[in-house]
């Protein structure tokens, strides 16, 4: 098999470890890994199948020095902004996991699952976006419902984990559970979040944009629109919770006939890693615990509304280090070998 050469920017960030694990658990075929940072994390090494490799810094020109074909990017919005075309002028797909990216009209916005033939229009600008953590998770159960009874709106409440704030906020998380237990939560300073995380539940992720929906919200309305590729109502509310890894989301689906939910839960089990955990007799259904460090969307409480035999209502959650980030990017990646490779 064909090995390419590799790199990773952030690749000390709490996303970049997690592909170097996703990588090595499906054996991505990586010929030179190249991870990439700032000047501050250069001269770093991470580990990556049992052997070391420094961190170098990021620079325009690392890219066509180290003949980069694969450039999966996790550094943020500015350094994807600026960094994205050095790599793709140098003849890398760059796989991009921020927002900068994903609403631009000639950049496909891929979840494998969904639209893989988005994939084929990575020529225009040589980059391919990542959509957002919540997005991933929810079209991966919306798609395959969509395809068989057609879907005109989706409510969505989200329970996201404070890893979606990187190791900063889960950081924060731990600090200031330390300082409860030591009788000084009200001394904890908050720095990652707007409010104290610690026993506490923020409705406030990202900023509040002019029609009062934040930006993570609007984000979950815009991509899967583009993602499903309708113009499908979507409406979010996006809430931190106090939990280290994976993101919960209760999804309500208005479907434009009647509903059977028996052969909706078929669908669902049948749809590619996805996993249905529905026995509430037995006290089985999804939960952030059982989903952390998988590359699965486990999906529960599935039920037909009480007063409306269109609609559905369901619990979806997943790990958003992993399928909401590093596996999506990585699936990606082995996609596109298999169509461009």
């Amino acid at each position: 098999m064909r090995k390419y050469n590799v790199a990773v920017v952030g690749a000390t960030g709490a996303v970049g470890e997690e592909l170097f694990h996703v990588m090595e658990e499906l054996q991505f075929p990586v010929g030179n890994l190249i991870p990439l940072a700032s000047a501050r994390s250069a001269g770093q090494e991470i580990t990556f199948n049992g052997k070391n490799y420094k961190v170098l810094e990021l620079t325009e020109d690392v890219f066509e020095k180290n003949d980069v074909e694969i450039a999966f990017f996790s550094a943020g919005g500015n350094i994807s902004a600026h960094f994205a075309k050095f790599a793709a002028e140098a003849g890398a797909v760059v796989i991009d996991n921020t927002s900068h990216f994903r609403m631009e009209p000639d950049v496909p916005l891929v979840v494998p699952e969904c639209n893989p033939d988005a994939i084929s229009l990575w020529k225009e600008r040589g980059i391919i976006a990542n959509p957002n953590c919540s997005t991933i998770q929810m079209v991966q159960v919306l798609k395959p419902l969509d395809d068989v009874f057609e879907i005109n709106r989706v409510d969505v409440s989200t329970y996201q984990a404070v890893s979606g704030a990187g190791k900063a906020g889960m950081e924060e998380l731990v600090e200031q559970m330390k300082d409860f237990f030591a009788f000084k939560l009200d001394e904890s300073p908050s720095k990652v979040f707007q409010h104290k995380i610690a026993l506490n539940v923020i409705p406030h992720i990202d900023v509040f944009m002019e029609n009062d929906y934040t930006k993570e919200e609007m984000k979950m309305v815009n991509e899967t629109q583009k993602i499903l590729g309708k113009p499908l109502e979507v409406s979010a509310t996006c809430v931190r919770v106090p939990v280290l890894r994976s993101h919960s989301e209760a999804i309500t689906i208005h479907f434009a006939n009647d509903v059977n939910v028996q052969r909706a839960i078929q669908v669902l089990k049948e749809a590619k890693n996805v996993v249905v955990q529905d026995e509430p007799e037995n006290n089985i259904y999804p939960m952030p615990l059982m989903a952390s460090d998988t590359d699965l969307t486990y999906v529960g409480r599935i039920r037909r509304d009480i007063n409306r035999s269109n609609v559905l209502h369901l619990w979806c959650v997943a790990d958003q280090l992993r399928v909401g980030a590093a596996t999506n990017a990585i699936r990606i990646a082995q996609r596109w070998i298999e169509m461009e490779g």
